[in-house]
């Protein structure tokens, strides 16, 4: 009984390797394919600049190119993770993506990478995604497997971008970011105060983000609010949307609320008590009365 359950275990060891050799030279044969491809048909830098131009000046990919962060006390502006993905589509004969190298008991392994065929240039980072989603309620830990890939996608989304973007030229993704402001900065199909009350609703509604926190961070009311202004709102607000960075780095929230706490605190005070009023009343009574 112990010769045959050896024997199957052998054979099955067997079968496992003969499948993991016979899926390594199915991709290694379709990589061959891609890098045969890209060598047959070379991209034109030219035409892959213009295309990649042309798509910068649709609205729709514009207001949603660019992010900004906070570094130090400065605003620097980047690329989004939807803007990567077209230049990466638009440049040509670049593969890219993630990929789940294993999956643990509570944790995931996986890779993002680009990879442009012709210059065989590559860049990749691997990275390990907690199974947990933290929230204002406490930490939720993910078992269903649905869940599971969009947390991997969502945290995999920035490593994406930030490999196409190391593999792109520098010149080619300023050049785009210019144009997807000179896109934001032209669209006037609304008044600008319009499209700052949409945007005010929008951060109220999304992170509990007022009007006068906003005001506060730029410094001036809105009402003397620029184009450059409203940009750089949209920017932040898909800088928070995408991850890159927190509500916290760039509006004051404890300061906000603790203003609207010692506000409420001081009407409170000086609001009048009835009964100690009534109180008062007798006591001075009380002390006329025994002074006559």
């Amino acid at each position: 009984m112990a010769d045959l359950t050896n024997e199957f275990a052998l054979q099955q060891q067997s079968t496992n390797g003969i499948m993991a050799q016979a899926s390594a030279s199915r991709e290694m044969e379709e990589v061959k394919g891609q890098i045969f491809m890209a060598k047959q048909f070379p991209r034109n830098p030219f035409d892959a600049e213009r295309r990649i131009l042309d798509a910068c000046k649709r609205p729709s990919l514009a207001q949603s190119a660019v992010y900004n962060y906070p570094r130090g006390k400065q605003m620097v502006s980047g690329p989004s993770i939807r803007l990567a993905e077209v230049l990466a589509q638009n440049w040509g004969n670049l593969s890219f993506g993630i990929k789940e190298l294993q999956q643990l008991p509570g944790e995931s392994v996986a890779m993002a990478y680009a990879w442009d065929l012709e210059t065989n240039t590559r860049q990749e980072k691997v990275f390990t995604v907690k199974h947990e989603r933290h929230t204002k309620q406490g930490v939720t830990y993910l078992k269903d497997p649905r869940d599971i890939y969009e947390l991997v996608a969502n945290n995999g989304a920035r490593r994406v971008r930030a490999c196409i973007l190391g593999v792109i030229p520098g010149d080619i993704v300023e050049t785009a970011v210019e144009e997807c402001n000179k896109t934001m900065s032209g669209a006037n199909d609304k008044p600008l105060k319009e499209r700052l009350d949409i945007m005010f609703k929008l951060f109220k509604e999304k992170y509990d983000i007022t009007q006068e926190m906003i005001e506060s961070r730029f410094g001036y009311k809105a009402t003397a609010f620029t184009e450059k202004n409203g940009v750089d709102l949209a920017n932040i607000y898909n800088s928070i949307k995408d991850g890159i960075s927190k509500v916290d780095d760039w509006f004051e929230v404890a300061t906000h609320e603790k203003k609207e706490s010692s506000k409420l605190e001081t009407e409170f005070k000086n609001k009048k008590d009835p009964l100690k009023e009534a109180k008062a009343a007798d006591s001075n009574g009380a002390q006329q009365e025994e002074l006559l």
